[in-house]
């Protein structure tokens, strides 16, 4: 089987990993970085959570490459640490997912208030909005988490938690407004 140019570079830089040399590894996270992201954001179906990943992944490796026994295996080895990484990332999302699910109030437990109320239409509009609006939305005003609390126990960056927060606003207040005309 004939090995590409960079297929052999990716051999030496193993090599020289494994022989200690720090600049070498530094060679290989530059040259892996963006592929391993775009597998990461592939089998995470968003590009969100890749980058938290590929770091973790990056961590694994560096501690795993001596016990690289074939240089030129690099590539399927760091995406299946990869993959797992993701798999990793997914089962702790169901959970908090599931957590969230958990401690939400049910209808029964909340007192309704008069029909008509401003509440009463607040809570009909909670209802429509997506699951992971309504937990963030739950997280932040319920339980009184700030972002950077809600962006860690859901596993996504402190921005989407922001972006999502504001517009979850907005579309309460657009969908309000058209129940009360």
């Amino acid at each position: 089987m004939t090995r590409t140019r960079e297929q052999i570079e990716d051999e030496l830089l193993v090599l020289r990993v494994q022989a200690g040399e720090r600049a070498a590894m530094d060679c290989l996270v530059r040259r892996w970085e963006g592929r391993l992201r775009r597998f990461a954001a592939h089998k995470l179906g968003d590009s969100d959570g890749s980058a938290d990943v590929v770091q973790d992944a990056w961590l694994a490796i560096a501690r795993g490459m001596r016990r690289l026994d074939d240089p030129a295996a690099f590539g399927p080895w760091a995406r299946r640490i990869v993959a797992n990484k993701c798999a990793d990332s997914i089962r702790r999302r169901a959970r908090d997912r599931a957590a969230i699910r958990s401690v939400e109030p049910t209808e029964e437990a909340v007192e309704t208030p008069p029909a008509g109320s401003d509440l009463d239409a607040l809570r009909r509009a909670i209802r429509f909005l997506p699951e992971d609006a309504r937990a963030i939305l739950y997280l932040h005003y319920s339980q009184g988490l700030g972002v950077r609390a809600i962006a860690r126990l859901l596993d996504i960056p402190s921005g989407t938690v922001k972006s999502r927060l504001h517009y979850t606003r907005s579309e309460l207040r657009r969908t309000i407004e058209r129940s009360e005309r």
